[in-house]
């Protein structure tokens, strides 16, 4: 065999092997691992949402200060400021440009965690929110807690009360008054326990963020009607769960009680009922402004509604991003939690 002969056996370089072929440096398993994964889809899922919701938010507040009829500067400065008053303070703020221009350049601010200035004070947005926020997250949480830590235990032990129609008037009693409850707004329950326990009988002071005891009236006021819900919403879903068939097996174990109602029944309700916790925590945060106003409270509530009055619109625009971030991140949490609770509800939605 010539030397001829010989090369067209040699084995050459395939397709892939060339000098000028870039190899492949991922590995095509780990990529169909990652769309195959359903925690990993859910993650982006949640993510991509999220990332929509915000935009939406953020241009939406933008949008607010340009819909609004009228100059807002003029209308936060008064009908006696002078013209070039008015012009020095729209040029500080930045109104002269164009729309895009004012768009962009607020989309950076926020990156930077700018929100603008006050129109009537002349201080950075971020610093009054940031002055303000810790008294409205403490009211918020407190009032989320007592309302989560009264309603659980109640529901539970009527739904165990009233188990296979048993004590019907209590039953009746129950939804009567927690019906009652709900209904009630947050202003004029406060307004109530204001006009009962600060001014009648002196319990508790009525105005001002102080000691341990000027919490008590503005969380009542925010907790009542959520954790009447709740309650309501807890009972349903454990009575539905008593009544399941592995209840009835546990049981049939001869199972303690109170091992049964807690360790097998109470976390599927309260799985259940977490999706509903999520959105009283959200009208919760809502319900703020009002009761912040009613109690004279140092929070966003009472900063929104006094920036409103004076026609500070960056203050309002900034404040309004801050609740919708807050909401939005809280039902992201309640989505997580959810998730780790029942992780057949991911892999079910994906």
């Amino acid at each position: 065999m010539n030397a001829q002969t010989a090369d067209r056996f040699l084995p050459g370089p395939g397709p892939d092997t060339g000098p000028g072929v870039e190899q492949p440096h991922a590995s095509p398993g780990l990529v169909r691992g990652l769309v195959d994964n359903p925690w990993a889809r859910f993650a982006a899922r949640r993510l991509t949402r999220l990332v929509l919701s915000v935009w939406v938010l953020v241009t939406a507040a933008f949008a607010m200060i340009h819909l609004i009829p009228g100059d807002p500067v003029r209308a936060a400065l008064g009908m006696n400021a002078s013209q070039q008053v008015v012009n020095q303070r729209r040029e500080m703020l930045g109104l002269n440009d164009s729309l895009p221009t004012q768009y962009g350049r607020f989309l950076r601010n926020l990156a930077g965690g700018d929100l603008g200035t006050s129109v009537t004070s002349g201080l950075p947005v971020s610093q009054v929110i940031g002055d303000r926020l810790p008294s409205t997250a403490a009211l918020a949480v407190v009032s989320f807690l007592l309302a989560v830590v009264v309603s659980v235990p109640l529901g539970t032990a009527m739904a165990v009360l009233t188990r296979g129609g048993r004590h019907h008037g209590g039953e009746l009693v129950f939804t009567s008054t927690s019906v009652l409850a709900a209904t009630i707004p947050e202003f004029l329950l406060a307004v109530g326990l204001v006009w009962v326990f600060g001014v009648q009988l002196g319990w508790f002071p009525v105005a001002g963020r102080g000691g341990p005891s000027s919490y008590v009236l503005p969380v009542l006021s925010l907790a009542a009607g959520p954790a009447a819900v709740l309650a309501r919403i807890v009972r349903i879903e454990m009575a539905s769960v008593l009544n399941a068939d592995y209840i009835r097996t546990a049981r049939a174990k001869r199972l303690p009680p109170r091992r049964v109602y807690l360790r097998h029944a109470l976390p599927n309700a309260v799985t259940a009922s977490l999706t509903i916790g999520g959105l009283l925590l959200s009208s919760l945060v809502a319900g703020t402004v009002l009761v912040e106003n009613v109690f004279a409270w140092p929070g966003l509530g009472s900063t929104i509604v006094q920036s409103i009055l004076s026609k500070d619109y960056p203050v309002v625009q900034g404040v309004v991003l801050v609740y919708g971030t807050g909401v939005l991140l809280v039902n992201v949490a309640v989505d997580v939690a959810l998730a780790l609770l029942d992780p057949r509800s991911a892999i079910r939605e994906s």
